[in-house]
């Protein structure tokens, strides 16, 4: 039978959730075991697709369109499992579900409450991910236990592990331990607290993961396991990474955590598979000795706000543990532009978005990219930037821009592609998900993925608009990608230049520490040859 873990969180907010789920279900596969996961959300809206990114990082979108929480990118980032729609729910999902239900008289005329009928549609989703081929779910609850929000999440999983067999569920509550300085020490109270709020719910934690900045003691575990109800030997450190969130999972798993969850799981077995954890303790080692170092410009409107870009940091991580390089990023926000800011950097990135805030700067930050010769990469927005860019300084139409920013202008290079996209319903507008592309066989992008169909995911109302698609090319731009019929474009390039590449899509999305998106391989390669050309010129 399909086992079920439950992290919860206590305390503080943004305690890493995610990526210590991330890291155990990573540690569960070295093991050979099948795992899926999933996030339960507390807030209200359907998904985080119409959230600002200030308020809630950026929007991960899944193969199949779904657009979820930034945790879900740690979750691929980490693991193999399959992700999809029902991975990721929110409350706003949940009771959209229930009401649909309730209008449709499915519940024959009862009275619909929290409990049973909530509580009853998050089981389900919970459910939904359970398979013959699937060994171990692991259930992220978000937000904090005490919080109002988050009470039907809790009562629902309580009510799982009776439905499913206390034996074949398994309680991880994630908690801190703050360091006081004044008396240099570590409190545990607050995690007390937090436990004692989870057994009045009714659910008592099978093994803590306190977050700390300094290694816990045998005292202060021995007393944290006194006072929670468990023994010492499941109250798991997790000390701050040092350097790089690729640590988590070596430290956890040198703590014992997925140790804990086999012998929980399968008391009367010997489990056969210490987890082969070789591949990370390489990412370690090239993370810690890079051969060189390279300075990226990530110019975006949401540049102070990092969780808003967090794949695209993550997969030029990924890229320069490939290409042992020390990648050092230097957000620029594009609405602060000032170009001698970009005057000693490698290379040039320029992200997605919507809204007009900051596209002029954007466009300066590809112009200097194309004149100045620096290995630029342009992604979703960053692409319309670039074309509109291209129009305007190399092809002469000065007035060009996107409907987006413009709705009546003499050039409207990036347009909506239909009518049917003018709809009220902001959620709905959107080309979402995996699309595939097809690749001209000359290109500079064809070269990196090594083959001409490849698939990628979109997350964008606006397109090239194919009325000025002769022209740009005329001039020197480069189609090196479309549909597969043709009609869109996918990817442009500029073919005399070190590395200029601009994709409607988002690699970011795909891109793994093991194996890091050819994209992003390419472009921090070009990086480095950037950089010791300007060596050499010094």
């Amino acid at each position: 039978m399909t086992k079920h873990i439950f992290i919860t969180g206590g305390v503080v907010s943004s305690l890493g959730k995610g990526l210590t789920a991330a890291s155990l279900g990573m540690l569960l596969e070295a093991r050979g075991l099948s795992i899926r996961m999933q996030k339960l959300d507390p807030y209200l809206n359907i998904d985080p697709g119409t959230m600002s990114p200030y308020q809630h990082g950026e929007v991960y979108v899944l193969d199949d369109g779904a657009e979820t929480d930034l945790d879900l990118g740690h979750y691929e980032r980490f693991t193999s499992g399959y992700l999809s729609k029902n991975s990721s729910w929110t409350t706003g999902k949940i009771y959209r579900n229930v009401l649909r239900r309730e209008r449709k008289g499915k519940y024959l005329g009862k009275t619909v409450q929290v409990i049973p009928h909530i509580t009853n549609e998050i089981k389900r989703a919970i459910w939904s991910l359970q398979g013959r081929d699937v060994d171990v779910v692991l259930t992220e609850i978000g937000g904090t236990v005490g919080d109002i929000e988050s009470l039907p999440f809790l009562e629902a999983i309580r009510q799982f592990a009776l439905d499913a067999g206390r034996g074949n569920c398994l309680f991880i509550h994630l908690t801190l331990i703050p360091y006081l300085k004044s008396s240099k020490e570590l409190k545990t109270k607050p995690t007390q607290h937090s436990v004692s709020r989870l057994r009045q719910i009714g659910i008592q934690p099978d093994i803590l993961v306190c977050r700390t900045e300094y290694p816990l003691n045998n005292t202060e575990r021995d007393k944290i396991g006194l006072f929670c109800n468990l023994e010492s030997r499941n109250v798991i450190e997790e000390k701050d990474a040092d350097f790089s969130i690729y640590e988590v999972p070596i430290t956890l798993h040198q703590h014992g955590l997925d140790q804990r969850v086999i012998e929980f799981f399968w008391r009367n077995l010997e489990y056969r598979n210490p987890p082969d954890l070789t591949a990370w303790f390489d990412i370690l080692d090239r993370l810690r000795h890079p051969l060189h170092e390279v300075t990226i410009a990530v110019v975006g409107k949401y540049a102070k706000h990092k969780d808003a870009y967090k794949s695209i940091y993550e997969s030029l991580d990924h890229a320069g543990i490939k290409n042992r390089v020390n990648v050092r990023v230097r957000g620029i926000p594009s609405d602060e532009l000032d170009l001698r800011q970009l005057e000693d950097v490698n290379g040039i990135l320029v992200p997605g978005g919507f809204g007009d805030r900051g596209v002029e700067g954007k466009i300066e930050a590809v112009r200097f990219a194309r004149e100045q010769k620096i290995p630029f990469f342009g992604i979703c927005l960053g692409m319309q930037c670039a074309v509109i860019e291209f129009s305007r300084n190399v092809v002469g139409f000065h007035e060009a821009n996107s409907t987006e920013f413009e709705p009546a202008i003499p050039y409207p290079v990036i347009t909506l592609m239909d009518a049917q996209r003018n709809v009220t319903d902001k959620g709905g507008t959107m080309r979402l998900g995996a699309q595939p592309t097809v690749l001209i066989s000359t290109s500079l992008v064809f070269r990196c993925y090594g083959g001409t169909n490849i698939s990628e995911r979109h997350r964008h109302r606006f397109e090239f608009n194919n009325n000025y698609r002769e022209q740009l090319q005329n001039h020197g731009l480069l189609i090196a990608g479309t549909s597969p019929d043709g009609k869109l474009v996918e990817v442009i390039e500029l073919p005399n230049h070190p590395w200029f590449v601009g994709v409607q899509y988002h690699p970011e999305f795909k891109s793994q520490p093991t194996k890091p998106h050819p994209l992003f391989d390419g472009f921090i390669a070009a990086a480095v040859q950037q950089h010791e050309k300007q060596k050499t010129k010094e």
